[in-house]
């Protein structure tokens, strides 16, 4: 939202917007020059609106969005926005259950990197950017495509990746074969000619008949995964928190490409971006360059803070497999140190579907703070709590917390790998953590 936000601030609109909760990027946006409000009242609605987005995250019965309903003011979700920008570009867009977001901005940044004056619309802030946001002159158009609301169907992409299909959303699909269908779908909308990039083993949610039709219009299918595929990678290695890997498609050799992410995942992440490059024609210094000042995202493994006895860690993991992938990464770096997380349930629905997982992620971790449900959208669910979780855990070292009480049930001078985990609002956490942090072991 904040990125179609800045997108329309650019071109010369007047924005303004509403959110729940007050946070660092609203009061960014704020100072870019947008009017923000926290109350959903429509009294607060400035006069002369001449078009509303909204995102299907805001409940049905929230008064603003009701208010421009009856109003007869054009109301249209984010995705239709998106899509109408992608029929008027060379779209490339990625989706995916996990790494879409990192794929996304590092895809963008390397093609930025090259001077094809590319655009972006990107679902985390790119660091060393500042924004969600690239805008360039040149014909392609980077978006990341969300399957949330079946928001992918609106785009037309002349490349599309899916780098991941693990169920989830399932308050919006129902079950899990309606869900892989919404995955085929999004192939479906790949322009004639395109191609589709996709995590090698996603083939099998296809059926032979999907993949006759993908053929049928042209569509190039590439494959890329860990020592099989179209595009093969092999030999991970991790030296001073760099992580390095070989990369080869067709008839390209990239040895040792070096990444600040660590994690196989994300250099399958990189992989693509690497991929799409190539066929781009970029050269292969540059694109290697590239791969390696790339900054990251902000809450997608982020380093906060880091002593000689503590570092701390924040994610955006919210999925079970993605809780796996930050945790693992943790456990990847840094072997021999106690890992401390602090989770933040998402929905009630999510916590409902898998609460099993979560409980098996959770207890990777040498001990655990977990917090209330998220409610973002939904209103709460019978029986359906944080304790679904919790009690499903094995860890001897689990604690149930709120916000409030969070800061002063960690025993700071303990720390060694600090973790917080989830999609919620516990990103205002990280300020306050971090200045604990500096007051107990001093600054960076």
């Amino acid at each position: 939202m904040s990125a179609l936000a800045r997108y329309f601030l650019a071109r010369g609109s007047k924005v303004s917007g509403y959110d729940k909760t007050r946070t660092p990027l609203t009061d960014q946006l704020s100072k870019e020059g947008m009017h923000i409000v926290f109350d959903e009242s429509p009294e607060y609605i400035p006069y002369g609106i001449d078009l509303v987005v909204y995102t299907p995250a805001v409940p049905s019965a929230h008064k603003g969005l009701t208010y421009f309903r009856n109003t007869g003011i054009p109301v249209i979700k984010r995705a239709e926005v998106l899509g109408l920008i992608s029929k008027n570009t060379r779209c490339i867009a990625i989706a995916g259950t996990h790494g879409k977001t990192t794929t996304s901005a590092l895809t963008a940044h390397v093609l930025h990197e090259s001077g094809m004056g590319i655009s972006a619309f990107l679902g985390g802030i790119l660091s060393g950017y500042n924004s969600n946001l690239i805008l360039g002159d040149g014909a392609w158009t980077v978006m990341e495509a969300d399957e949330f609301d079946r928001s992918f169907l609106h785009l037309e992409p002349e490349i599309a990746v899916i780098m991941s299909m693990d169920p989830d959303h399932l308050d919006i699909y129902g079950n899990t074969g309606d869900f892989y269908q919404g995955f085929r779908d999004f192939a479906g909308k790949i322009r004639r000619s395109g191609k589709l990039l996709i995590k090698k083993g996603l083939l099998n949610n296809f059926s032979l008949d999907d993949i006759q039709e993908l053929r049928s219009r042209q569509i190039e299918i590439i494959e890329f995964g860990w020592d099989s595929g179209n595009v093969v990678l092999s030999n991970p290695v991790v030296k001073h928190g760099i992580f390095g890997f070989d990369y080869h498609f067709e008839e390209t050799t990239l040895e040792n490409i070096e990444i600040f992410m660590p994690g196989k995942h994300n250099a399958e992440n990189a992989s693509v971006a690497v991929t799409i490059a190539l066929l781009q024609k970029i050269d292969q210094l540059q694109i290697r360059n590239s791969m390696r000042n790339f900054k990251g995202i902000q809450r997608r493994f982020e380093k906060i803070f880091e002593s000689d006895n503590v570092v701390y860690i924040d994610d955006y993991a919210h999925h079970p497999t993605e809780l796996d992938a930050a945790i693992s990464t943790a456990r990847l770096l840094y072997p021999k140190n106690k890992i401390t997380g602090i989770f933040q349930p998402h929905l009630y629905s999510r916590t409902r579907d898998f609460s099993s997982g979560f409980a098996r992620a959770l207890d990777q971790l040498d001990e655990i703070y977990l917090l209330e449900i998220y409610p973002a959208r939904e209103l709460p669910v019978e029986g359906v709590t944080s304790m679904l979780i919790f009690n499903q855990m094995r860890n001897s070292q689990k604690h149930l917390v709120t916000k409030e009480s969070i800061m002063d049930s960690i025993s700071f001078q303990e720390l060694e790998i600090l973790l917080t985990l989830g999609a919620g609002d516990i990103d205002t956490l990280v300020i306050p953590l971090r200045e604990k942090l500096i007051s107990v072991y001093g600054k960076i």
